[in-house]
Order: structure tokens, then sequence, then C-alpha cells
């Protein structure tokens, strides 16, 4: 018998043992919890920033918020790396309401007028065409579950293996495998009444 979606699965368990040992002050822990976590957290930021110097200075204040809000931390049955992906999140909407992070979209090159391939007709179309799939695929995003959509949003978005979606959501690779598989089902059965 299958969990519906919107049913997070806790790991059994008591808190793992580096995380205890992190709240108590064990540096040693914390830095085992860093190279632990640290490709999950920077690959989360390049997705959204764009920007390799950036996703790693934001990373690295990650890390530095953790270590000194680690006494705060309260094990709930969920990843260790959910938590710092909330405080990456944060760090990067208030990094987008600062303003300094810029979203460029590049410009081909105009070598030959003739080509049609790349005149200015057919660069304007191709992104009128990303703009649609764009918005397309947002509404369709914004019609899943919070679950669905945040397991779609990792492993495609972020970039992210079954295996780091499913240590981020604190839900088992199998449970992780399922909830895609749905999401993707639903978002295509969307994106075709959308387009339609």
């Amino acid at each position: 018998m299958s969990q519906p979606d919107n049913v997070t699965t806790a790991p059994a368990g008591p808190e793992p043992e580096l995380v205890a040992r992190a709240r108590a002050g064990d540096r040693e822990a914390f830095a085992a919890l860093y190279f632990e976590h640290y490709r999950v957290v920077y690959a989360f930021l390049l997705v959204r920033t764009r920007n390799r110097h950036l996703a790693e200075d934001l990373t690295q204040e990650v890390f530095v918020r953790a270590l000194r809000r680690i006494g705060t931390f309260h094990w709930q049955g969920t990843a260790f790396a959910g938590w710092l992906t909330t405080i990456a999140k944060n760090l990067w909407l208030d990094e987008l309401g600062r303003g300094r992070t810029r979203w460029e979209t590049p410009v081909a090159e105009f070598d030959d007028p003739r080509d049609a391939q790349r005149g200015t007709e057919a660069l304007v179309l191709r992104e009128l065409d990303a703009v649609e799939a764009q918005e397309t695929v947002h509404t369709a995003l914004h019609r899943l579950n919070p679950h669905q959509r945040h397991c779609l949003e990792l492993r495609f978005l972020d970039e992210l293996s079954a295996q780091e979606t499913a240590v981020a959501m604190g839900r088992s690779v199998g449970a992780v495998k399922t909830l895609t598989y749905r999401a993707l089902r639903k978002l295509r059965w969307t994106t075709e009444a959308v387009s339609a």
C-alpha cells in the first residue's frame, strides 16, 4: 500500500551522531558535516545564482550561519541537509532582494546577417518560444502539490541525484523515485492541458 504524497516519512532512529556531536560543540563533527553536505548546498545555490563564484560565497555563508546556529537545530527526524537547504534558500532570497544577482541572457554574435539561424528575427522568435515554454512549465509546476514541486526542483533544477534528493527531503530513495514519477506524470498531463 503506497503512502499519500503529502506524508513525510521520518527516518527511523535517533539524531545522527555527527549532528549530536556538532550541537554539543565538537568542531571536528561539524567539519565532517561540512564535507558531507557541501556539494548538495553548492549545487542548490549554483542553479539559482548561475554564478560559480557567488554560489561558492553563499555556500560558505550557509555553513558559517549553520555553525553559529547549530545549537538551535532540533532533531525532528528530517535530514540535516534540509536545514542547510533552508538556510541556503533564505540567503539566496536575500541576495535577490539586494539585487546583486543579475539574470543575464547571452546574446548571440551576429556574424552573417544572411544566416537565418543567427538573424535578429530568428533570435527573437527563439526567445519568445523559450518564454512561452517557461510560462507553461511554471503554470504546470504550481499545479503540483508542494512535495512534488520540491522534489522536481531538487532533481531537475538543482540537478541532484535521487540519493541527494532523498537526503535533502528526509525520504528514502524509493520514495523520491516514486514521487518523481508521479510528479512528472502529473506535470506532463498538466502541460498538455495548458498547451491545448
